[in-house]
């Protein structure tokens, strides 16, 4: 692990409000710094189908390389740490792609009980589409009942800590929609289970290309 980031901007991040409600969580249209963001896109691999990727079923680029390594920093585990306050510092970490939302992704949903931490990043140059925007859900019976919509734009985050009620999800958009999810979890067993069944739909969607 790097011990410094090099891309991610730090003290935006470190300044960013922290919400409790519905569930901790917080937001800032900028994560990466000016000079590395368009380098990072530039670098996102070439994902054309839906669903999420495994880091190591994608061909990485080293500019983009040297992205996931600044989300694997110790300075990044524990401005996270310190903002949802839940300790990250030793815990296993996933990192999964997805490059392409069908109509039917963004369903609404709460994490796996096996992930303590989600951080979302997006990596669009732009986003003008009404939907698609990721909206942060009092429950999860009413896409509308949401208390803060997120555009997917060039480093737009969402970090939230997992609990039984962290909604979350966007309205039905097709296209282009490029993110990468950062994932702290329980037990290495854990993040094993995610991975192999991302890298299954990986070969399954290969084979009816």
């Amino acid at each position: 692990m790097t011990q410094t980031a090099q891309l991610i901007d730090i003290p935006a991040l470190k300044n960013a409000e922290v919400k409790q409600q519905p569930f901790p969580y917080f937001t800032s249209e900028a994560s990466l710094l000016p000079a590395g963001v368009k380098k990072v896109i530039e670098a996102f691999p070439d994902i054309t189908q839906g669903g999420s990727f495994n880091i190591d079923d994608v061909q990485i680029q080293a500019d983009f390389q040297d992205f996931l390594q600044d989300l694997d920093s110790p300075e990044f585990r524990q401005l996270l740490s310190e903002k949802l306050d839940i300790d990250l510092k030793d815990r296993p970490i996933m990192m999964t792609l997805r490059g392409y939302s069908r109509a039917k992704d963004g369903r609404m949903h709460t994490d796996s009980k096996t992930k303590l931490v989600t951080v979302l990043i997006y990596l669009n140059e732009s986003w003008s589409a009404d939907t698609g925007r990721l909206r942060i859900l009092n429950g999860g019976s009413d896409m509308n009942d949401f208390v803060e919509e997120i555009a997917p734009g060039p480093g737009s985050l969402v970090a939230f800590k997992v609990t039984d009620n962290c909604w979350h999800g966007y309205p039905s958009y097709e296209g282009t929609r490029r993110s990468i999810q950062i994932n702290f979890l329980s037990s290495d067993s854990a993040g094993s289970k995610h991975r192999f069944f991302h890298k299954l739909s990986a070969k399954l969607k290969a084979l009816t290309k």
